[in-house]
């Protein structure tokens, strides 16, 4: 009876010794896979970005000096879920991609300012108060960064509605967050961050006044140009002698998408699409005046959620940047720019491609089918089938 009583305790322990090692490998299984995809993919993609190298020498007249080079990043439509059309669980795994993407690029990049291009949020053309507050919250807590690192954010149609829902409450509530300067300038390089959704130019309020703003800093940047200051410059500081680099939500014209090329450009269906002007693009007279009041050097902007490069005027290159987020793209990227205050190189850094990420859980999905089957006995080992097969082969 012993006997007995200590051959079924051999075999319970035996029992319990594999069911416990199963355990342990599906727990290893599941927590390399989450390890992997949610938190090293990031690293792995991102590393492989470098800052575009740009050298730009200065004689002054006994040796070559390098500008310093201003290591800037652009990204565009966030676009956080609101309460209304926000399901929690896509909310959670949109959001989550986001500040994985943007806390590696922080870290692994080290940019020295942050310029986001509107559409911040999803629904702050129509949010309440409570739910503006609880999207700002969010917002800060995924694009925290050091007091060194400056951020900069323009204002998008989401953000604040298109012309016929913007109103001054919506401005107001948007620039207490985020700062409402208008010029930027930093080693040299002039910024000029526009609220394109204002230049509708049928001379409301808001739009006389977004148009009065951007007439003074053409008047200053004009000034910054004068080898010999005019009395009109007036005596305060001069602005940096660079042509400034254009940020906003809103592309200037164009008739479409259909000189845009690249893995990250519209859909080849959707680029013969016509634009409408002050819709998917600025209107021709809101583009002619901004080239014409500030002369840009460059031009980045967002809202049609995929890239494009155009030349406008004499020449003024604009790029268009992808949406940073997955709810928008499978392929997500930004703009790393190293700038001075003559010339500047872009590069783009792709995100982690939403299909790898999903291709990975469910290749691992299958091979915890797989263990699971072949410990039930239901399923041969794998060594064992082959090697059945291989005999059967030998024998015919």
């Amino acid at each position: 009876m012993a006997t007995i009583r200590l051959w079924f305790g051999r075999q319970n322990f035996c029992l319990l010794k594999k069911r416990s090692f199963l355990l342990l490998k599906l727990t290893a299984v599941v927590f390399a896979v989450l390890l992997f995809c949610e938190f090293l993919i990031y690293y792995v993609v991102i590393f492989r970005c470098n800052w575009p190298e740009v050298k730009t020498p200065a004689y002054d007249g006994k040796q070559e000096t390098l500008d310093p080079v201003l290591k800037a990043m652009f990204l565009a439509d966030t676009h956080l879920l609101g309460e209304v059309r926000g399901h929690w669980l896509d909310k959670l795994r949109r959001e989550w991609q986001m500040e994985r993407a943007f806390q590696t690029a922080l870290w692994l990049l080290q940019p020295e300012v942050i310029f986001i291009l509107g559409d911040i949020f999803d629904e702050g053309k129509w949010s309440s108060s409570q739910a503006w507050a609880d999207d700002v919250k969010r917002f800060q807590k995924m694009f925290r960064h050091p007091q060194h690192v400056q951020l900069k954010v323009v204002a998008g149609n989401h953000d604040i509605g298109f012309h016929y829902q913007m109103n001054t409450y919506k401005i107001k509530r948007f620039e207490k967050v985020f700062n409402p300067e208008r010029l930027f300038s930093w080693k040299g390089i002039n910024f000029v961050m526009v609220n394109s959704v204002a230049l509708e130019g049928d001379s409301c309020n808001i739009c006389s006044e977004a148009e009065a703003e951007l007439i003074e800093i053409s008047h200053k940047l004009n000034c910054s140009r004068e080898e010999h200051r005019s009395s009109r410059c007036g005596d305060g500081p001069p602005l940096p002698a660079s042509a400034p680099v254009l940020v906003q939500h809103f592309p200037l014209y164009r008739r479409s998408d259909a000189n845009c090329s690249g893995e990250d450009a519209a859909p080849a269906d959707e680029r013969d699409i016509p634009f409408k002007e002050r819709y998917d693009v600025l209107s021709r007279e809101a583009s002619q005046k901004l080239l014409w009041w500030l002369r840009p050097r460059l031009v980045l902007s967002g809202h049609t959620h995929s890239a494009c490069e155009v030349l406008h005027g004499a020449g003024t290159p604009e790029l268009s940047v992808p949406s940073f987020s997955w709810r928008n793209r499978n392929n997500p990227s930004f703009i790393m720019g190293s700038m001075t205050p003559t010339e500047y190189a872009l590069a783009k850094c792709y995100l982690p491609f939403e299909h790898t990420v999903l291709t990975v859980y469910c290749g691992a999905a299958g091979f915890l089918v797989v263990l699971i089957l072949v410990h039930l006995g239901l399923l041969g080992s794998p060594f064992v089938l082959g090697w059945k097969l291989l005999r059967k082969f030998k024998t015919t």
